[in-house]
């Protein structure tokens, strides 16, 4: 289905250019940008800077930290399916910890018992089980990805085990602490976002760079040494 989707656009080069970019859908993911940008000027860039303004760091910091703990359950799934029992181990106990001791997750105790953060997502499980990157694509709302990604994405939706045993409305407060979690990034970056998104030649392009780069670096499919210039394509013309 997702290939199906991808294969309405067209236009770009069907081979990564020299940057490692292999972008085939261009045409439409670029008015999937236009649609996201003008949703965040016009909604989600508000509302961050309202969030971010209104609530204090503390009440922010631990919605997070409720958001993050709902996910162990997932990191842990994840790291069984790509053969990572330290990361397994590691997010069961710290979310055990933080369920307990830090009150359903609102205070990271766990990393006051220097248990450090593991995340990973199906999209990594399928980058360890070989499977390819793919076409890049900005979705709806969620912004950059892959076509590997976003079948990640979707996979993600149902590897969480909290999500077959707790019962409606519960369930949906990790949805509601996810979103209010990403706004307060919004807000708190909103510098940095805005750069990107409304001060650079080619938002479009500077955004799909930054995110392959990052995503590939947190894959490990890149030279550590390099580094990422958010900057480097304000030269360039759309």
């Amino acid at each position: 289905m997702l290939t199906g989707l991808a294969a309405c656009g067209g236009g770009a080069p069907a081979v990564p250019t020299e940057d490692g970019v292999f972008d085939p859908y261009e045409n439409q993911n670029r008015k999937v940008h236009a649609f996201n940008r003008g949703l965040d000027r016009a909604l989600v860039r508000p509302a961050a800077i309202g969030y971010s303004t209104i609530l204090p760091d503390e009440i922010e910091d631990s919605i997070g930290h409720f958001a993050s703990n709902l996910g162990e359950p997932s990191v842990m799934v994840n790291s069984l399916l790509q053969g990572d029992l330290r990361g397994a181990g590691l997010s069961t106990v710290r979310f055990l910890t933080n369920s307990t001791l830090g009150i359903f997750g609102l205070a990271d105790v766990a990393a006051e018992f220097n248990l450090p953060e593991h995340d990973t997502d199906f999209g990594e499980t399928l980058h360890v089980w070989g499977a390819r990157e793919g076409p890049y694509l900005e979705l709806p709302v969620l912004g950059p990805s892959t076509v590997r990604d976003t079948t990640g994405m979707v996979v993600d939706l149902f590897t969480n085990p909290l999500s077959y045993v707790i019962d409606e409305p519960e369930r949906y407060y990790g949805t509601a602490a996810g979103v209010a979690s990403g706004l307060s990034t919004r807000g708190r970056f909103t510098e940095t976002v805005d750069s990107i998104l409304y001060e650079s030649a080619d938002s479009y392009a500077q955004a799909r760079l930054i995110y392959l780069q990052n995503r590939r670096f947190e894959l490990g499919d890149t030279d550590t040494s390099s580094e990422i210039d958010p900057f480097a394509l304000d030269t360039e013309g759309f």
